[in-house]
């Protein structure tokens, strides 16, 4: 379901590039991906497992993470706990985490969306190399 979700995105936003700036084009990039990993993770429930369940069965939770883009917690005690995720989710999280970092880089992922919606965008040729 991932992989199809991701295509039909990207498709969408690719049809798109030749009317934006490069620049605005991954920001708007950036802000969609993290609403689809955001709006993904609260959909689903996160697993949860013992160190003791962790341990016996470390590879099948690992090929779940990666697979299915799930989050696993390792309980350690009452509050405490490991949360295991995939490289590719913790890079995304900590790019979006990058970008929403100042005011001035939502102010201008807030004014690019909208004006991207209102369509007021315009065509701009990329440099071919």
């Amino acid at each position: 379901m991932r992989i199809e979700l991701t295509a039909n995105f990207v498709k969408l936003i690719c049809s798109e590039i030749n009317k934006i700036y490069l620049w605005k084009f991954v920001k708007i990039l950036l802000y969609y991906v993290h609403e689809f990993v955001h709006n993904s993770l609260k959909a689903k429930t996160m697993l949860t497992a013992t160190i003791s369940e962790f341990r016996r069965n470390m590879k099948k939770y690992f090929d779940s993470i990666d697979e299915n883009f799930e989050t696993l917690i390792v309980n350690r005690s009452k509050d405490k706990g490991i949360v295991v995720m995939s490289l590719e989710e913790y890079n995304s999280l900590l790019a979006t985490q990058l970008e929403l970092s100042s005011a001035t880089n939502i102010e201008r992922l807030d004014s690019a969306l909208a004006k991207f919606k209102k369509g007021k965008s315009f065509e701009k040729k990329l440099i071919d190399e």
